[in-house]
């Protein structure tokens, strides 16, 4: 093992390579840059290659054409960069091509604040392109996370044939920290995308599913003829705007998901064993709350942290049974609200939800959300 100081956007670049990507196309942009940078300095050496694209559109278009080869593809960006990729995002679903994004979350809207801290783009990552459409966000709290997490983000991308966005921050994205990686990534497994049973045959049907919901997907080039497209479509991969065709397709794109929460879905629970209040707080506004919770719990205050690692899709069971074991909570967000109703609505009104937002342009600090803590605790009495 291999000890190395690096930023969280390093450490993406680096997970996408031990993952097994070996194409990048983008467009830098702030505070996203970095991984392109590492990305075109590190593809080379290991055999893949990287491309700058005219724009953020177009470096979407060429990994979902690179992924269709057969390669693991990542492109990085940040606010309006991710604006512009939801067209392709919603391509790449219901096509079923398996991407990785990595979204450097800033200010905004548009342009916003380059430079700044934010968390607002939690709704845009769920539902920014158009359609009730299935996909997959993580969110990394720290350096060594992002590596490992990155990891994760191929494996479930490979395996579900999805669209899977590295939601990070600006925190995290530029913070520096110690971080581990192996001497060599040979020993890392590489996840692979399911491949046909069948031979090549004028009547192979590209988007026939096993009973997993999942299609299996051979490369362009590998002798198995295709269509592929952003209309509904049947089995075949040609457009049928039948409703019996549409539903059959929305039902299994969503449903390969929506089975397989217990997979898919992963947190950290912090101090929880016996608090009496919760925080749920995600990214860099984990760490955050790791130092408010320990100075709440040093003045007698019982609370806890709910760290949602899988933004997308939803903890829906995990937060009901948050709702069970505390009395209230607190939900930090550097934004103006937003996963704050997720969590309300799964609560349901059976305890308070409180909202705690900040959209200045800065972190939340540990005393800031410490004192929000004190408050919370203190109006129970």
């Amino acid at each position: 093992m291999a000890t190395v100081l690096m930023q969280g956007n390093q450490a993406c670049a680096e997970g996408a390579i031990a993952a097994g990507a070996r194409f990048f196309g983008g467009y830098p942009i702030t505070p996203s840059t970095e991984i392109a940078e590492l990305m075109a300095k590190r593809l080379p050496q290991v055999g893949g290659k990287f491309i700058q694209m005219e724009d953020e559109i177009s470096g979407i278009g060429v990994i979902i054409g690179a992924s269709l080869a057969g390669k693991k593809v990542l492109t990085a960006t940040s606010g309006p960069g991710f604006s512009l990729k939801q067209e392709l995002i919603g391509y790449a679903a219901i096509a079923e091509v398996p991407i990785v994004i990595a979204n450097v979350q800033r200010v905004g809207p548009s342009t916003g604040q380059p430079t700044s801290p934010s968390q607002a783009d939690i709704m845009q990552a769920r539902w920014g392109t158009h359609g009730d459409h299935s996909i997959i966000a993580l969110t990394p709290s720290s350096v060594p996370e992002t590596f490992t997490l990155t990891l994760r983000a191929y494996e479930l991308s490979e395996k579900y044939r999805v669209p899977v966005i590295m939601l990070m921050d600006e925190i995290v994205g530029h913070m520096r920290e110690k971080i581990e990686l192996p001497d060599s990534y040979d020993s890392i497994q590489q996840p692979m995308r399911k491949q046909p049973t069948e031979k090549p045959s004028k009547n192979y049907q590209a988007y026939h599913a096993d009973s997993d919901k999942i299609c299996p997907m051979p490369p362009f080039g590998a002798g198995y003829r295709y269509h592929v497209t952003g209309l509904i479509h049947d089995e075949s991969g040609f457009p049928n705007g039948s409703p019996a065709a549409t539903v059959a397709q929305m039902d299994r794109l969503n449903q390969k998901l929506s089975d397989n929460l217990a997979d898919i879905v992963t947190y950290e629970e912090y101090r929880l064993e016996d608090a009496d209040y919760a925080v749920v707080a995600f990214g860099g506004t984990a760490r955050t709350a790791y130092a408010a919770i320990d100075q709440a719990r040093d003045q007698g205050i019982k609370i806890g942290l709910f760290r949602p690692i899988t933004i997308w899709p939803f903890a829906q069971k995990q937060i009901e049974a948050l709702a069970t074991r505390v009395k209230k909570i607190l939900v930090a967000e550097l934004n103006c609200g937003q996963y704050v109703g997720e969590v309300q609505k799964a609560v349901g009104g059976k305890i308070p939800v409180i909202s705690y937002t900040k959209y200045n342009n800065e972190a939340i600090t540990p005393a800031e959300l410490l004192s929000g803590l004190v408050k919370l605790s203190g109006e129970e009495k």
